[in-house]
């Protein structure tokens, strides 16, 4: 039985820090690509941030480039996403997400993830 647990989502002041964490079940999730999204109340899921299968590559949506970090943790089946120096414009509904097919293979709209996490939400003040 493949599932995905985020936790992790809380409210926070502008300026600080939250770490979101993805628990996989059912599959090996550092073989698979990962990846976190957000979705904002009235406005469209959008990607976060992408990781490759081994942790190689990582990529991020320009809107959190050098705030956010994806990463696993292999031994515990986790995804991570350490989010910093967060604005008021973060605050969302966040998931993580994963497909077989690998990071290369097209983006996350050519080629969706195969399974969802039921969402944590974030909220910046």
């Amino acid at each position: 039985h493949v599932q995905l647990v985020e936790s992790g989502g809380g409210s926070v002041q502008a300026g600080g820090s939250l770490t979101l964490s993805c628990e996989a079940s059912g599959f090996t999730s550092s073989s698979y690509c990962m990846g976190w999204f957000r979705r904002a109340p009235g406005e469209e899921r959008e990607g976060v941030a992408t990781i490759s299968a081994g942790g190689l590559i990582t990529d991020y949506a320009d809107s959190v480039e050098g705030r956010f970090t994806i990463s696993h943790d292999n031994a515990k089946n986790m995804l991570y996403l350490d989010m910093n120096s967060l604005k008021p414009d973060d605050t969302a509904m966040y998931y993580c997400a994963g497909r077989m097919a690998d990071c290369y293979s097209g983006s996350w709209r050519e080629v969706p993830p195969d399974y969802w996490g039921q969402g944590t939400q974030v909220t910046v003040s």
